[in-house]
């Protein structure tokens, strides 16, 4: 054990050696061979450099000042030499058997407790937070009872992935990111229009698994429990009447089959990108859980047509405008409809779940300012707090701000950019002047007929 560093025993065995030239792990090469200033050499790449020093022709017997040539390399370890720090990315946690598994079925939290703990930060959409705590559920449920099973159990759970459908705004990622920080599970988030068929310019399929890998810290088996949420899926559709190849819409579709059923992927650790200096390690994705999210935004259209031509001519027929101002379109979505989009029908085999989001209304929008856990009223007020000033917001002052993020079309996300722009103003101010106790904002202050009101300290 090292004097200096009483725990650089301990920490030595948590993680594998690595060759300092090949870069393959303790596993891959065998035992390593220890030299000076921390670095190991597996025995391949020692006997390479021995033969290529030999095949030159040098005589080591002619060389001054080599003391350590007759001594054993491994006799290196109890010089007194200086240990080269390794870079974290180079450390890869080996599995030991004490560890005990993160969940366990008494831990799981039902699906009503699941949805409780989402109402605290999402508004609204009570049907997706519903499909998603029972899906959620069961999925843990499903990897715990495959890691228990017993010989004799003949039925296995297949894996339900989850296509989340809804318009800009509405809460897509939000959800997913709550999600895994509810579970503590890590998570990983991939834009699908970054993705391409392997061998093209851009990032392969295998780099989404790459991503969980490192958000669990490049523990492989932590990893094999995560989330990965692949966003803006719409982006990778079919492209109609091309001519060329379609690397980054039905290739990816194509190539993202085998993640979402579940296999075997070997992806670089510390890297998203494959190479012989990169260690590699294998990850199982038939436990991972997959969330493909997209605003679709050509998909309300192909529903009304396909709703619209079921009307008929007589006592029993439909308005042809039924459909037409409807808020709940999305809600009607078929396989047929999402094929007709542009999704493969094995890409969809994998979804079963589908979940619609609904477009935000202006009470959604008020009490997304105000009630959630990290509300961006609450934010402000947070940062006014700081220098001892109370921050008040009137409903008419909300109302408004509510309204004009619904005619901005991008949903939650008007939010901030409107608070920002008139929050401007008073946060350069108000520290100016140490006397100001209370700042209220008011409907005219935001319609630019005035001031915000504010009140002295007493």
């Amino acid at each position: 054990m090292d004097e200096k560093n009483p725990n650089h025993t301990e920490q030595s065995d948590q993680y594998e050696k690595i060759c300092y030239i090949c870069r393959r792990t303790e596993s891959k090469a065998g035992p390593m061979i220890n030299m000076p200033g921390g670095m190991c050499l597996c025995h391949d790449c020692m006997q390479k450099s021995f033969d290529s020093v030999l095949n030159s022709g040098l005589d080591f017997s002619k060389i001054q000042n080599m003391p350590y040539m007759n001594m054993n390399l491994n006799d290196f370890t109890n010089l007194n030499i200086p240990k080269a720090e390794i870079p974290q990315k180079q450390k890869i946690k080996k599995k030991t058997a004490q560890e005990k598994p993160a969940l366990n079925i008494r831990d799981i939290p039902a699906p009503h407790k699941i949805k409780a703990s989402l109402d605290q930060y999402v508004i609204g959409q009570e049907q997706a937070k519903k499909v998603f705590s029972v899906a959620v559920y069961n999925h843990y449920k499903r990897v715990l009872a495959r890691e228990n099973r017993r010989e004799s159990d003949d039925v296995q759970i297949e894996k339900s992935n989850i296509l989340m459908i809804g318009p800009t705004g509405s809460g897509k990622t939000y959800l997913v990111k709550t999600l895994a920080k509810l579970l503590d599970v890590p998570l990983a988030i991939a834009d699908a229009t970054a993705l391409t068929e392997a061998g093209y310019i851009g990032d392969d399929i295998e780099s989404v698994v790459s991503k969980l890998l490192a958000a669990a810290g490049n523990d492989v088996e932590r990893a094999e429990r995560g989330i990965i949420f692949i966003d803006e899926i719409d982006k990778i559709a079919k492209k109609k009447e091309t001519t060329t190849r379609d690397v980054s819409g039905e290739s990816v579709q194509q190539e993202l089959l085998k993640l979402l059923e579940g296999s075997l992927v070997e992806v670089p650790v510390g890297s998203n990108q494959k190479n012989a200096l990169s260690p590699m390690a294998t990850v199982n994705t038939d436990q991972i859980l997959f969330i493909c999210g997209g605003a679709f935004p050509d998909l309300e259209r192909i529903i009304r047509e396909r709703l619209n031509q079921s009307s008929s001519i007589g006592f029993g027929s439909e308005l042809k405008d039924k459909y037409d101002n409807d808020p709940d379109i999305l809600t009607h979505v078929t396989n047929e409809d999402l094929r007709k989009f542009g999704m493969i029908p094995e890409f969809l085999g994998r979804m079963p779940i589908v979940v619609t989001l609904r477009k935000l209304t202006e009470p959604m929008l008020v009490e997304i300012l105000k009630t959630p856990k990290n509300a961006i009223l609450k934010q402000y007020i947070k940062l006014l707090e700081l220098d001892e000033v109370k921050l008040v917001f009137e409903d008419e002052a909300l109302e408004w701000i509510a309204s004009e993020a619904l005619k901005r079309d991008t949903g939650a996300r008007a939010l901030r950019a409107i608070l920002e722009e008139f929050m401007l103003d008073i946060m350069y101010e108000v520290p100016k002047d140490p006397g100001i106790g209370t700042v209220v904002i008011t409907r005219s202050y935001l319609e630019k007929n005035g001031g915000p009101r504010i009140e002295m300290r007493h």
